[in-house]
């Protein structure tokens, strides 16, 4: 039931950790893949041998997805070199420490136009594009800091809790439109944006959260996204699908 065949999906922040590993997964299902990415060259050109690998058509595009103009040439582009788009995955992002009395209104802007506005960008880039073909799936990626908060992170974690508003917003906007907008929400995940953390002194703590004892690995995030990607999903509407190995329970 899950078969992507003649798809094409851009995946955000498709370079590295939850966002190369749902490359990989939708690549498996059938779709071709368009990821943005913004600094890494290198690392965007093993994640398209590996789309290769699998018998799909890949395409790399650099670009700040905070910026109108990155947005709109990241949708552009991916239209233009694999002929249209059917699944958007807004997975980028960035996780900085942000006490909030030394937080500047510097570090504040940069999170929350990553984090959120990059969102909404490449989101209204993509509508148009998904209502001409009359349909569309677009997958958010929030995070428990959405949900329940995160000290010494509350611009990462109001920018996760926005994108759930977010999904939940444009879930029964878009829908009769025939696309779909859900979101996952992951907890902590092995990745490099989490791995100075829970290699060091915190990590008894932080796995002393989760029920299920260790970090999800970004492959077990990845099939959230392709479950909404699929039409499995096809009930789905503004959904938050959560996979935190039970660190935070809500519905």
């Amino acid at each position: 039931m899950i078969d992507l065949q003649g798809q094409v999906a851009v995946v955000t922040g498709g370079s590295r950790g939850i966002g190369r590993a749902a490359c990989r997964l939708l690549a498996s299902a059938g779709a071709d893949i368009a990821l943005g990415y913004r600094l890494n060259q290198q690392a965007a050109e093993e994640v398209l041998a590996e789309i290769g690998n699998l018998g799909r058509k890949g395409i790399a595009i650099q670009g700040d997805l905070s910026r109108w103009k990155d947005a709109q040439t990241l949708v552009t582009r991916a239209v233009e070199s694999l002929g249209r788009l059917d699944i958007l995955v807004n997975n980028h992002g960035i996780w900085k420490d942000g006490p909030i009395e030394s937080m500047s209104e510097a570090e504040w802007d940069e999170t929350l136009d990553v984090n959120l506005k990059g969102v909404f960008l490449c989101t209204q880039a993509a509508v148009p594009v998904m209502k001409r073909l009359g349909r569309g799936r677009i997958i958010n990626l929030a995070s428990t800091a959405g949900q329940r908060g995160e000290a010494l992170h509350s611009h990462y974690a109001a920018s996760k809790g926005a994108i759930i508003a977010f999904t939940k917003s444009l879930g029964p906007e878009l829908c009769r439109h025939g696309i779909l907008v859900n979101c996952v929400a992951p907890g902590w995940v092995g990745t490099d944006m989490s791995a100075e953390a829970l290699a060091g002194p915190d990590r008894g703590r932080i796995l002393a959260t989760i029920p299920m004892g260790r970090p999800g690995t970004p492959e077990e995030i990845a099939s959230g996204i392709l479950f909404f990607a699929s039409r499995l999903s096809d009930y789905c509407c503004g959904e938050i699908l959560n996979i935190n190995g039970g660190s935070v329970l809500c519905g």
